[in-house]
């Protein structure tokens, strides 16, 4: 079996376009791409990496992004005032929502361009009324990295990534990924990656996998069309004859999905490669539930993995427990249950947390993110109490990345199972009271169930 060293050092062979050169990193870097496991690090050096990386952006965000100096400013803090590690608390949080309250038009323009930290290329906008697609696209065509997710009201949460920013995000997920799955990971795998086409959508969980494409030889993308934030808006708000028009395609390419993915395991079967899934559980969780209605399974015990990306919701009012899931995974397609993680991550930021093979704990990349549980007052909790999920994010060159989340969660001191250092989450995320549900496997999820009418379901299977 070959050496872990040698493992990661082949993935940074194929990576090395998302690596800058090692006289250019700064803090963030050293913090992501000097170490060979985001996981496993001794706790002290893990923290120096991360107070470094934090403190270098948090400097950079108050002397270059006008409006979050403002912030600081009104909460007394400065960079002077972050001297030690127990000072990242002081540092300001921006509340998730933030990143929902823009306007429309040349005006959402403006508010990507003022929520941007540091100098922005030249953008042009040719159109009188633009969309947000049509602002996204000016930005993205000029060097950026936009890409938004949104929730069930159908609001967008836009961040606007560099490409340096966006660069880090894709190599942590990858690494993240690899990692967990010692030693499974290879680049002859075949991928089937639950999520739109990277290529083919600003949809943050659909972008970020981009990277997919560099890790593995062949990938096969569930949705291989165009994906815009008006095709989400419409899904989202199920009014009008085009939005009608849409969820029917929906239902129609879900049926599709189910169909090429059962031929695609078929396919595999008979070359006895590795696979690997990739994305949102829902899909996987339909193409398993109709194997079992076939009466199918397939072995992929020594050769297969799952890693799933959260949107645990299976219908509107049904959740899928995260060990029901797995047990399902094994018993059908015979993958292994060490081999079946789940990450969480978000639209705002960089943290790829991901399941440890040995118990399916939420483990914190701690080089690079500070983690948080916050009370309803915004004061940090202790380990193992309830509270939403904050984080300061040092790898955020092009936004503040220091975010309280709508997310409810459980933090401990340190994994129950296995040595890796440093806290981790509790296996299932849920939203806080209050809070919408929200995050791109969800949106797959609603992609693709929307009702097309009273008796028409999307995955409805007649023998």
């Amino acid at each position: 079996m070959v050496s872990f060293d040698e493992y990661i050092r082949k993935l940074d062979e194929r990576l090395e376009k998302y690596i800058p050169p090692k006289k250019e990193w700064g803090p963030p870097e050293h913090a992501v791409y000097g170490v060979k496991d985001l996981y496993n690090v001794p706790l002290k050096k893990a923290k120096e990496l991360q107070f470094k990386a934090i403190k270098y952006q948090f400097k950079r965000h108050y002397e270059k992004n006008k409006f979050y100096r403002e912030f600081c400013r009104g909460q007394d803090i400065e960079p002077e005032n972050i001297k030690k590690y127990e000072d990242l608390d002081k540092i300001p949080l921006l509340q998730d929502k933030f990143f929902k309250d823009y306007p429309e038009g040349r005006d959402f323009a403006v508010w990507l361009s003022n929520t941007f930290t540091g100098d922005l290329p030249t953008i042009r906008i040719r159109e009188k009324h633009p969309t947000y697609d049509d602002v996204i696209k000016a930005f993205n065509s000029a060097g950026l990295a936009i890409s938004h997710s949104s929730g069930t009201s159908g609001r967008h949460t836009f961040i606007p990534r560099d490409k340096k920013t966006f660069d880090i995000a894709e190599y942590a997920l990858a690494k993240a990924i690899v990692s967990m799955v010692y030693p499974l990971w290879e680049y002859d795998i075949s991928a089937y990656l639950l999520m739109p086409n990277p290529f083919k959508t600003t949809l943050f969980a659909g972008k970020v996998c981009g990277v997919l494409y560099d890790a593995v030889k062949d990938v096969t993308s569930a949705i291989d069309r165009e994906i815009t934030t008006e095709t989400i808006r419409l899904l989202m708000s199920g009014r009008g004859i085009k939005a009608s028009f849409i969820r029917l395609a929906a239902a129609i390419s879900g049926k599709k999905i189910i169909k090429n993915i059962v031929k695609w395991l078929e396919e595999k079967e008979k070359k006895k490669g590795k696979i690997a899934f990739v994305g949102a559980p829902y899909i996987l969780h339909e193409v398993i539930e109709y194997l079992k209605r076939e009466g199918k399974t397939f072995d992929f015990s020594d050769r297969g993995g799952v890693v799933t990306g959260g949107g645990w919701k299976i219908h509107e009012n049904r959740r899928l427990p995260v060990e029901d899931f797995i047990k399902e995974v094994n018993e059908t397609l015979g993958i292994k249950e060490e081999h079946c993680l789940d990450v969480y991550a978000m639209v705002e930021g960089n943290g790829i947390m991901t399941h440890c093979p040995e118990g399916h704990y939420l483990h914190i990349p701690i080089t690079y993110l500070h983690p948080m549980v916050i009370d309803k007052d915004m004061n940090p909790v202790d380990y193992e109490e309830y509270g939403r999920f904050a984080f300061l994010d040092g790898t955020a060159y092009s936004y503040p990345g220091f975010i309280v989340s709508g997310d409810r969660v459980r933090m401990l001191e340190r994994c129950p199972v296995c040595d890796r250092p440093g806290p981790v989450l509790e296996p299932e995320i849920k939203r806080a009271k209050g809070e919408e549900v929200r995050g791109c496997a969800e949106e797959v999820r609603r992609m693709l169930t929307m009702d097309v009418g009273r008796d028409q379901g999307v995955f409805v299977w007649k023998r």
